[in-house]
């Protein structure tokens, strides 16, 4: 079983939504998870490290379920630990074209998931955050917010501006004690993509420098902080693209992803993917 923290109102796109929890699992077609009564999230969260984990950009609510609800089973963290993944809407019935309205909706998401945090898992030891693709954006606004300790985040491909941490996002990296990156030179969707889409979506947004490389892409434009730890940047021999990070079934190279994630998270050496 797994738990997951819905923000969806419909299976593709729709509109954001306060969070609320589901169990069960999200492997299944369709997935087949059930909403958790309020009363017992407390109980849930209590004494646990949390390790919230979300996809990113243009995935729907079953698919969004079934990646992070294979992520989840194949991580196995120990008690007390608990994964639990987040399906928000960032697609829409024509996607791609809607990638600049998506900042709102991840920021959105995390500003809602800020609330979600205080109110129900005041009683947690901890909270760490796992991300892919646009997802970066939500853990960082929810990474402002939150109180208490904020131990981990690995953000995986982000779909962000590489100075997000001297920028829009500085605030962020002084509240988490480490931060863990993946990048990839072979990620077309953040080399061409993210290019083309990024100064449209800077137009609705002042908030960062326009025509910045993604964070995902080639790492933080200045890796100069303690709290962002090293290496990230993934060899191009192996050929990492976007669609590599989180489970799928073309092939296992989300493994890799999974198990950097996974030492993380239990702040254990994680060498991977290693210097280039």
């Amino acid at each position: 079983m797994t738990y997951f923290l819905n923000f969806r109102s419909a299976g593709v796109g729709g509109a954001v939504i306060d969070p609320y929890l589901l169990e069960g699992d999200g492997t299944t077609d369709p997935p087949s998870l059930s909403v958790v009564p309020w009363a017992q999230a407390p109980a849930i969260f209590a004494g646990r490290n949390i390790l919230f984990a979300t996809h990113g950009f243009n995935v729907n609510y079953a698919s969004g379920a079934k990646a992070l609800g294979r992520l989840g089973d194949y991580l196995a963290l120990p008690s007390p630990n608990l994964f639990i993944g987040m399906l928000w809407p960032g697609d829409a019935w024509l996607p791609v074209v809607d990638y600049p309205f998506e900042g709102d909706v991840a920021i959105d998401c995390g500003q809602r998931l800020a609330q979600f945090c205080n109110t129900w898992a005041a009683g947690a030891q901890s909270v760490s955050f796992a991300s892919h693709s646009l997802g970066a954006r939500f853990v960082l606004q929810a990474i402002m917010s939150i109180t208490g300790r904020i131990d981990t985040a690995c953000i995986a491909a982000g779909a962000i501006n590489c100075d997000c941490f001297t920028a829009e996002y500085a605030a962020a990296l002084g509240r988490v004690a480490t931060v863990s990156l993946l990048a990839s030179h072979s990620d077309d969707v953040l080399k061409i993509a993210f290019t083309i889409g990024d100064p449209f979506a800077d137009l609705l947004h002042d908030d960062h420098t326009p025509f910045r490389p993604a964070l995902g892409y080639s790492g933080p434009a200045v890796p100069a902080s303690a709290q962002i730890l090293a290496p990230w940047q993934i060899a191009d021999s192996l050929d990492y693209g976007h669609g590599n990070y989180l489970p799928s079934d073309g092939d296992d190279k989300w493994k890799k992803v999974a198990d950097f994630m996974r030492l993380t998270f239990l702040r254990m050496p994680s060498p991977w993917p290693g210097a280039v």
